[in-house]
């Protein structure tokens, strides 16, 4: 019966379509006016409404082509629809007021010359002019600056740096591509560069609009051009708010793995576990990284009992760009984000360098190895192999000189190797191997393992980690209905860790099998999407923690739909909802909202709210309690059976205002953002008692409220300046009274400053302060090992230099310092000199463990 309702499932998924007859269809094509990517979006959404089966527009061409019921629809309201958004269409032209309400990138009446030319010309001449005879003296030259991709799509470059040729007399273009530039009477040659690409310039020889088009292969003739993009930003498509670290922003800071990668991000604060094991965890929205999903190119990331050391397991040069979502995000991708996403994306075989090779050292005495490949093997194969080494051997790093290790020694190796095929009609697909082999080992400068482990002699801990992984993904795209697709991912996950702390033995192993199906398709017209799937996790723990054995295995089929309504490009609709089982606690609901409005052109309201629900693992999310000698209680409560706990459910409400500006002539934005989340239950660390902590439910009030105001701006050029506050209120029921949560700062303020000098030097300073902070209750303790109320605020300033060189071989050298004052918490470790004893805790961290830490590295590029 089961296998029968699964086929039937399948099918229905395979027979949702549009819903009205296919039969009496006629096709038509006509003249539409348009230029760029942003053009073709609009024009096919105005087309297509209700009894329109398909319709097309060809960039290169201006030929948009509607399948359409003659029943329903005629030629004329659907011309009449398409010249209501802007867009002339053949001898009809649509209405001033109207026009100029586009996008400045989208102003083709000042670039109709262009529209006739054909994407082969373009590809071969890589610049289309307009061959007025006018002359231009005393003029301003103007155009805009597209990049054309592989699937015939154009779309503008920002930032692209424009200049005439022997001079310093240049310009960048707009966040549309556009660029307005004073001519020169004694300069007549136009020069565009592209990192990447074989420079050239152009005579300029008339007053009109150049169209300059980035061909997709990467040949300019007569052209190059020169991305500036911001380093970071908040799409103002998406429907999410998602914002994009690209790998310009992770340049930044030494980025050795992911952990590092937020230092130049306000809004996910990075912290130490505890001041031995080196592990460490994000904050955001105020809550600790457990409640945010972690995932890498969309398939979970590590996670379960991987989550200590999950964070320096991706090596930071494999890393092609972040997207980090606040708040809930897309059902589609599960149940278990609460205070956020954070997905990864590593660098594609199809798009890497041939050759990236990245080389670190510090005066901690710390070195990173990375090395990565690509290959295109032919048309329709790409490969790539990501590796990483790390290696600490300085067993005397003891900078607050309390007789511990500041970071454990040992060697971190991990590599990736993956393979994507594309037939280029519709099928794609990808596999691959991760691995990972960590072997660390921690404690008193003096400590021996071979003499002194399990003795009094000192103390010491040790970690042996190895995580394998299986991973693949492939869809089909329908050649003749772009807008329907569907796809398979696929996860398998073996993790062994073999530790010890002190006398506290600690073992586990996680098996993991992830798989989503997902189909995607609109109903009658594309103001009405979905997406729809079945998802599969598994995971089989099993933990030995004090020689007590703690098993549990946990299956989750679900099923889920996403419904996404645009009835005008300004406002969008997404409602989602998942049903999934979990066999150790039933069955659920997991319902999710998102709003986005755009009343302004510039301004993007987004409002969110949704449910959320996980299974807590106590011991690998507070790692720091294998680090103190505090006895563990875990109070189990009716119908627990993770450590005789319930699952976590919380409820997310967030709003957003971002507010694309003008200053000091620039282009600036402004943003600003509230969440809250309120928690129905939830696993209470209760470290309040300095001889225990304790494990149980939540009985009574448990939320965080987060604000942030963020503004990005560029004073002068090639200076980027961005300020950001942050406002934390986040409290839970202790004991019975509700106090604030521990160890987080309610304030945090942040500053970061780039510039780029025209010789190719890059400069980064961040400086941030961070609040006070609630210490857990040690009044139980010895007055010497007692700590305070509250932590001292404190600030920490990073600085970063990178000179670029080479243009067969591009280089990168930089150097730069972490913790520039030298900041650190004293005492963090209770009772250092008494490890053995009753008192001893070295999980009391709020500030950083270490001092001012110097780097410097190279870096190599070949296309």
């Amino acid at each position: 019966m089961k296998k029968q309702i699964l086929i039937i499932l399948v099918a229905w998924l395979f027979t949702i379509d549009d819903g009205h007859a296919q039969d009496s269809l006629k096709t038509a094509s006509f003249k539409v006016s348009g230029v760029c990517g942003q053009c073709k979006k609009r024009i096919e959404l105005a087309a297509t409404k209700k009894g329109v089966e398909n319709a097309v527009w060809n960039e290169s061409t201006g030929i948009l082509t509607v399948t359409f019921n003659p029943a329903m629809q005629t030629i004329e309201k659907i011309q009449n629809r398409i010249l209501a958004v802007g867009h002339d269409v053949e001898n009809k032209k649509a209405k001033n007021i109207i026009y100029q309400q586009l996008p400045e990138c989208c102003h083709y009446r000042e670039l109709n010359s262009m529209n006739d030319i054909t994407m082969h010309e373009t590809m071969q001449a890589g610049i289309v002019k307009d061959r007025s005879s006018e002359n231009i003296s005393g003029e301003v030259v103007k155009g805009v600056v597209l990049e054309d991709h592989v699937s015939g799509r154009f779309t503008p470059l920002a930032n692209a740096s424009v200049y005439w040729l022997g001079s310093t007399i240049g310009t960048v273009t707009d966040s549309n591509g556009v660029f307005a530039l004073k001519y020169q009477p004694d300069k007549f040659r136009l020069v565009v560069s592209f990192t990447g690409f074989r420079p050239d310039t152009i005579t300029v020889t008339d007053k009109h609009a150049l169209r300059i088009v980035l061909a997709a292969k990467g040949q300019l003739n007569e052209i190059t051009v020169t991305s500036r993009q911001r380093s970071t930003y908040i799409s103002g498509i998406e429907l999410f708010r998602t914002q994009v670290m690209t790998g310009g922003e992770l340049l930044k800071a030494a980025c050795c793995n992911l952990s590092e990668s937020f230092e130049t991000n306000p809004s996910v604060d990075v912290a130490y576990n505890d001041a031995v094991t080196g592990s460490k965890q994000i904050q955001l929205l105020g809550l600790s990284g457990n409640y945010t999903q972690l995932t890498v190119e969309n398939l979970p990331g590590p996670r379960g009992l991987a989550t200590p050391l999950g964070l320096n397991s991706i090596a930071g040069p494999w890393i092609e760009s972040i997207q980090l979502t606040k708040g809930v995000g897309s059902v589609a991708n599960g149940y278990e984000s609460i205070a956020g996403q954070i997905n990864v994306e590593l660098k594609k075989p199809e798009t890497a360098e041939q050759l990236l090779a990245n080389a670190y050292v510090n005066d901690f005495g710390k070195t990173d190895i990375n090395l990565s490949f690509a290959k295109k093997i032919n048309k329709h194969w790409a490969t790539a192999l990501l590796l990483h080494d790390d290696f600490l051997a300085n067993k005397q790093l003891d900078n607050n000189h309390d007789g511990f290790k500041d970071l454990p020694t040992g060697n971190l190796f991990s590599m990736v190797n993956r393979y994507k095929f594309d037939n280029n009609k519709g099928i794609l697909a990808q596999f691959g191997i991760k691995a990972l082999v960590d072997n660390r080992v921690g404690g008193q400068t003096d400590y021996n393992p071979d003499t002194d482990k399990n003795t009094t002699n000192h103390y010491g801990l040790g970690m042996n980690t190895e995580r394998y992984e299986l991973f693949a993904k492939a869809g089909y795209i329908f050649p003749r209905q772009k807008y329907k697709s569907i796809g398979l991912q696929f996860a398998a996950v073996d993790y062994r860790q073999n530790a010890y702390f002190g006398f506290t033995g600690y073992d586990a192993k996680q098996k993991s099998i992830y798989a989503n199906l997902i189909y995607q398709s609109i109903i009658h017209t594309t103001e009405h999407k979905f997406r729809t799937g079945l998802s599969f996790s598994y995971d089989n723990y099993d933990e030995n923690f004090k020689n007590r054995i703690y098993h549990r295995t946990e299956s989750v089929p679900g099923a889920f739909f996403e419904y996404t309504f645009t009835p005008i490009n300004q406002f969008s609709v997404v409602a989602g909802l998942r049903a999934d089982y979990n066999n150790l606690f039933g069955a659920f609901i997991t319902p999710r909202l998102n709003i986005k409005y755009e009343p302004v052109m510039g301004t993007v309201i987004r409002i969110s709210a949704g449910r959320g629900q996980r299974t807590a693992n106590i011991f690998a999310e507070n790692a720091g309690i294998f680090v103190s000698a505090r006895q563990m209680v875990i109070v189990a409560s009716d119908g627990g059976k993770a450590y005789g706990l319930l699952p976590e459910i919380a409820w997310n409400k967030g709003i957003s205002i971002d507010q694309k500006m003008k200053l000091f002539k620039r282009e600036a934005t402004l943003s600003v953002d509230f969440f809250r989340n309120d928690f129905s239950n939830q696993v209470i660390t209760d470290l309040e008692n300095a001889r225990e902590v304790k494990f149980y439910n939540l009985k009574g009030q448990s939320y965080s409220n987060s604000f942030q105001v963020e503004l990005a701006v560029i004073p002068v050029k090639r200076l980027d300046v961005k300020i950001a506050y942050r406002y934390f209120d986040v409290q839970a029921t202790y004991g019975g009274e509700l106090l604030e949560r521990p160890l987080m700062a309610a304030h945090r303020a942040f500053a970061s400053i780039d510039y780029t000098t025209p010789n190719a030097w890059k400069l980064n300073y961040t400086v941030t302060y961070n609040g006070r902070k609630r210490l857990p209750n040690t009044q139980a303790n010895p007055l010497q090992y007692q700590l305070p109320a509250y932590s001292p605020g404190y600030v920490l300033m990073n600085a970063q230099v990178t000179k670029s060189f080479g243009k067969a071989y591009p280089m990168d050298a930089y150097i730069g310092s972490e913790n520039i004052t030298g900041f650190f918490q004293q005492n963090a470790i209770v009772a250092a000199s008494q490890p053995f004893s009753q008192y001893f805790d070295a999980s009391m961290i709020w500030g950083p463990v270490t001092g001012r830490m110097l780097y410097i590295g190279w870096r190599l590029k070949m296309k």
